[in-house]
């Protein structure tokens, strides 16, 4: 734990203006960062006496080494330099709200040339128009099913879409006519275009406009003696109106806006937000967060604020970025405005409201009001909001509270049993996975807080002395850790050197009122507190050697054995066995395991390509960029071998003589037939 006197800037240093700051513990991990209006009241705070702060800041000023900041021009752009660094270092002392489940989307993939509808979870992507979230993915299955009536979009994978266009036969869906079959060119792009933006207004809300243009349709088609188009149009118009009415009207006035409601105590909080669009409700969503900050209701709304719509829409552009004339994209531009509603209506008001609307209204390209509601219909709908995020947070309490019980006693049982000075919050599992000394690949996966930390995963391309591999895995290992570690000693030094740049720059121009260049996540300079390796004495002694020959010496070490789940430690003649029962050895297991996975996961797929190429390989006048090309055509190797040579020769850059080299030889290296 640092003194944070040791690293406390003079008060003459710190600027009394707008800007952004960040704390950095001793390995130059970001830790924390926030915004202030006055750069030199609010740093000072953290530097009173640390008996007087509240222990989530006192964690924090004792865990950082070093504090620097930026000098904004406004109080907004504070606000978004502060979201968008957030973003960047995942500090691990900022509030995070989290959903309390995954939900699932309505998209449609319009940056995709022939855009798709489909169910998606997760982060959302540029160019892809989100409707929901949804409470299961068969409400949106049966939405779809309802509006591919009216709207034949493509919902196929690129798999079957290119196989269609291949054969030129469509899917059943195009048969049936629940899709316009672009693949197969029953409509152009174009058309299929419109169609898709057809079905994104129609789900933003735009109903009416269609069902009065059927209805027209209908009548037309009637008048005209064409009763069974007409009949068509009946139903068509019947499965609009039943996908509308799945959403029931709370707001009678075609109100669009978000309502939050906010539920929690000292420790812990749940957020719920129902997303209303022309006064139904289009969506629902929740999260649940852990108050590592001392925060009020105001600055979490805040906070939740920022990240719902810096998410959905966007950050704003940076001060630098709009010295270096970088523009908006007129469709992200879009995207922002559909995100953000109108009207937002909170719990409490944000403790910064006026640029909180400021930010919120540069998205929306529009003014946008933050409210408490009073009275009427928008009041009554954020009280049940409350009632659902009270029952939310009990319901995460009894799921959270085993969960959190047995990840703290596992770290704490494997610091007793391993001798750490701490608990291992952060370890790192390698394992190699092989075929016959072929494709050799180690992994690296990474538990912080006894949860897998999936970003920060690496594989290794195992590349031996000689380039041709390692002998053995003991020679693997060495060679993996060996680059981790050396990478880490690295980036180490640049960190330093950045830094050291960075205080030189300051020093130089302390008026300086533009946030500094991005920097880089060097993420392999945050060491792990325990490796575990997979094996035993061999694999543990060729790890402890890469170690000692880097100078790595505040590191600990293990291996995990498969056979009887031995814990073996460097030099040891006889095995640590762990209880049966025992968290700890439960959660070196998962840990074993997951690097296990993703080795093999990694190994088949070079294994796999090396297999693909490799066919290929020996044809003469086949380059790379022609094998690219007919992979890229033909899918697989196996519709390859069944092509003609006059199929193959019409790639674009083949010719006849390298086609029909190529058919020899994959007719050659097929399968024998026997007679």
């Amino acid at each position: 734990m640092a003194d944070p006197a040791t690293y406390r800037p003079a008060p003459g240093q710190i600027p009394d203006t707008p800007g952004v700051y960040r704390f950095r513990d001793e390995h130059g991990r970001v830790i924390y960062v926030g915004k202030a209006k006055s750069l030199r009241s609010r740093l000072s705070s953290y530097f009173q006496d640390v008996a007087a702060l509240h222990p989530r800041t006192q964690m924090m000023v004792t865990t950082a080494a070093s504090v620097e900041w930026t000098v904004v021009g406004t109080e907004v752009e504070a606000l978004a330099l502060e979201y968008s660094w957030i973003k960047e270092f995942d500090p691990r002392f900022n509030v995070k709200y989290r959903d309390d489940k995954s939900y699932p989307y309505l998209a449609v993939t319009m940056g995709d040339e022939v855009p798709r509808v489909q169910v998606m979870r997760g982060a959302k992507r540029p160019g892809t128009r989100y409707f929901g979230p949804y409470g299961h993915a068969w409400a949106i299955r049966e939405t779809v099913d309802l509006l591919l009536r009216v709207f034949p979009v493509r919902t196929c994978s690129s798999g079957v879409f290119k196989r269609a266009a291949q054969t030129g036969r469509p899917c059943l869906l195009g048969y049936i006519d629940k899709c316009s079959a672009p693949c197969v060119g029953r409509v152009s792009v174009e058309e299929h275009r419109a169609l898709a933006e057809d079905f994104c207004d129609f789900m933003a809300g735009e109903t009416g406009r269609y069902v009065r243009r059927l209805e027209a349709s209908m009548r037309e088609a009637a008048a005209n003696l064409e009763y069974e188009r007409a009949a068509k149009l009946r139903d068509d118009i019947g499965a609009l109106q039943r996908a509308t009415e799945k959403n029931a009207v709370v707001l009678a006035d075609g109100t669009d806006a978000d309502v939050f409601a906010l539920a929690g105590d000292d420790l812990e909080a749940a957020v719920q937000v129902f997303h209303v669009r022309g006064g139904r409700i289009r969506g629902q969503r929740g999260w649940v967060v852990e108050k590592v900050e001392d925060l009020t209701d105001a600055e979490l709304v805040e906070q939740l604020l920022l990240q719902v719509y810096g998410e959905g829409a966007g950050a704003l552009p940076t001060p630098q970025d709009r010295a270096s004339g970088g523009a908006r994209r007129p469709e992200r531009a879009a995207e922002r405005h559909r995100a953000v509603p109108r009207e937002v209506l909170v719990p409490v008001l944000p403790a910064d409201l006026a640029q909180v609307e400021d930010w919120l209204s540069e998205l929306r390209g529009a003014r946008v009001h933050v409210r408490v509601p009073q009275r009427g219909d928008k009041k009554a709908l954020a009280d049940t909001l409350r009632t659902n995020a009270v029952q939310a947070l009990a319901l995460h309490r009894t799921r959270r509270a085993g969960d959190l019980t047995t990840r703290s006693q596992a770290l704490r049982e494997l610091q007793e049993a391993l001798g750490l000075a701490e608990a291992p919050l952060r370890i790192e599992c390698y394992d190699i996975s092989t075929t016959q000394g072929t494709h050799q690949v180690g992994s690296m996966v990474v538990f912080e807080d006894g949860l897998p930390r999936t970003s920060e995963y690496r594989t290794f391309g195992v590349r031996g002395a000689d380039g041709s591999g390692a002998r053995d895995d003991t020679e693997a290992i060495h060679e993996v850790l060996t680059r981790r570690f050396r990478r880490y000693q690295a980036d180490l030094e640049a960190n330093a050197a950045q830094a050291s740049g960075e205080i030189a720059a300051a020093a130089a121009d302390p008026a300086d009122e533009g946030p500094a260049e991005s920097e880089s996540r060097r993420r392999f300079a945050y060491p792990p507190n325990l490796v575990v390796v997979d094996g035993g004495p061999p694999q543990v002694a060729a790890a402890a050697r890469a170690l000692a020959e880097l100078g790595v010496v505040d590191v600990a070490l293990c291996g995990l054995a498969k056979r009887l789940e031995e814990v073996w430690l460097p030099g040891e003649e006889y095995p640590l066995i762990l209880p049966r029962g025992s968290e700890g050895l439960y959660l070196m297991q998962r840990v074993r395991d997951e690097a296990h996975r993703f080795a093999i996961k990694h190994h088949r797929a070079r294994r796999s390509k090396g297999m693909t190429v490799s066919v290929l390989d020996d044809v003469p006048g086949l380059g790379p960029a022609r094998r690219a090309a007919l992979l890229a055509h033909f899918g697989t190797v196996g519709r390859l071998r069944a092509a003609s040579v006059e199929e193959i020769a019409a790639v674009r850059g083949m010719g006849q003589r390298t086609a029909q080299a190529v058919h020899d030889a994959l007719i050659g290296a097929g399968p024998a037939v026997t007679g």
